[in-house]
């Protein structure tokens, strides 16, 4: 058992740790891999996301948390505890950009209205499983979990060519975090659909996983701002979504 967030997190000797499987968009450019129940658990080299609502616990002579839905990079690193983890990594990073010919979606495929001239690409989705959380615990609207629900756990990967406007857009029908895998880019919030009125701008280094953008207003209903990614070089990052 290992110390968290100033109490004991114990994983059950009954259960099966280190159960890992390759998530949905791996391939012979990307390691990704997914880790439950999670137990001195060695990273070679490669961006851990904790995407669990309970701490991951890191390091060996020094430990170190990952709060939940946050990330680091490890190299020849261990991952000491958490309830489940991914580990991703691009390990090819020559013809990366050729992702729509592995399965890959351009994104104005689904979206009619998405602008022609935009080179996004989304990888299969992943749906990972439940996960119980508070959704104004996981916003950071408040710290304690007053009205817990079940959430489907879904992850897919993004990529897009450096200098590409992804588009600014303000609705989802889920909680979201994105954590970058690869490559320099930024996650921006705009007063208007209008890039001339950005007011925030959060660099996304590899490793990193920004804050969420949402506000819950009510059960099951969330506001965003209008926001977009925009990648600065050739960039490979992660979407969290959680569903009710």
């Amino acid at each position: 058992m290992y110390g968290c967030n100033g109490k004991i997190c114990r994983i059950r000797s009954t259960s099966v740790q280190n159960v890992t499987r390759d998530l949905a968009f791996a391939d012979e450019f990307i390691s990704a891999v997914l880790i439950e129940n999670v137990v001195d658990y060695s990273v070679e080299d490669g961006v851990v996301v904790n995407i669990s609502p309970t701490a991951m616990i890191t390091g060996e002579t020094h430990p170190a948390v990952v709060p939940a839905w946050k990330s680091t990079w490890l190299k020849g690193g261990v991952i000491r505890s958490s309830e489940r983890a991914a580990v991703i990594k691009v390990v090819k990073p020559t013809n990366l950009g050729g992702c729509m010919f592995r399965g890959w979606d351009w994104l104005g495929n689904r979206i009619r209205s998405f602008p022609r001239d935009t080179p996004l690409y989304i990888s299969p989705q992943d749906e990972i499983g439940t996960v119980t959380t508070d959704a104004r615990v996981f916003t950071n609207e408040r710290q304690e979990a007053v009205n817990p629900q079940t959430f489907r756990l879904k992850l897919n990967l993004w990529w897009a060519p450096g200098d590409t406007d992804c588009f600014i857009h303000d609705e989802h029908p889920f909680l979201e975090t994105h954590t970058q895998i690869h490559g320099l880019g930024r996650m921006q919030k705009f007063k208007e659909r209008n890039e001339t009125t950005l007011y925030e701008d959060v660099i996304m280094p590899i490793g990193y996983s920004h804050d969420p953008f949402c506000r819950v207003t009510s059960e099951n209903q969330w506001t965003y701002p209008w926001h977009r990614y925009y990648s600065t070089t050739d960039s490979v990052w992660l979407a969290i979504e959680l569903h009710p």
